[in-house]
């Protein structure tokens, strides 16, 4: 594939989960077609469907990357010279960002279908980079696995808890605010572990 034609490719994803976002906040999720998606976009069936098996499939299709963004930050945080404290979960503060510029579309799902998949796949992506750190950080300590996997669990809970009730909470707590409040009661946490 050319330059050209991968800028086409993304140019044409971008525009099928603009549409979508747009029709989700006015509609709902449950209540939109491939049809709606489409007419918004300005793009054929087939070009859809040369991209996406479903509706479903846009939804999630922007995971991938976000995914690979939060790892390629703490790939650089640990080969950081900084302290341990700086380098665990230094995907934090981006996760919570994301959130927040998403923050509508999010509140627009919650309570249905749609957005309980999408929880299931965030709450999933947390689990595995909270894991990520930790395994790193007690490597070679067998004997710590079981207290490790039950600290994962703790901890992604955690985040997950709080961005659900920052999402639906009347403070507006910064970004800055949330990730130093999930940091507070992440670290030590992560601390009992080792």
């Amino acid at each position: 594939m050319t330059k050209n034609e991968d800028r086409r490719v993304h140019r044409t994803q971008e525009l099928l989960r603009t549409a979508l976002f747009g029709l989700i906040q006015e509609k709902g999720f449950e209540k939109l077609s491939v049809q709606n998606i489409i007419d918004r976009a300005n793009v054929g069936r087939a070009t859809f469907y040369a991209h996406f098996d479903n509706k479903e499939d846009l939804l999630l299709s922007g995971f991938d990357a976000f995914r690979e963004s939060l790892r390629q930050r703490q790939r650089e945080a640990r080969s950081s010279p900084t302290t341990l404290d700086e380098q665990a979960f230094a995907f934090s503060r981006d996760m919570i960002a994301h959130v927040n510029e998403y923050r509508h579309l999010l509140k627009a799902m919650a309570g249905k279908r749609s957005g309980a998949v999408v929880q299931n796949v965030f709450r999933k992506l947390v689990v595995d980079l909270v894991r990520d750190d930790l395994k790193t950080m007690v490597a070679g300590n067998k004997s710590r696995r079981a207290v490790t996997d039950a600290v994962v669990e703790f901890i992604a809970g955690g985040l997950f808890g709080l961005l659900v009730w920052w999402l639906g909470s009347k403070e507006r707590l910064s970004i800055e605010e949330m990730n130093a409040l999930f940091r507070r009661f992440a670290i030590p946490a992560m601390k009992a572990a080792l």
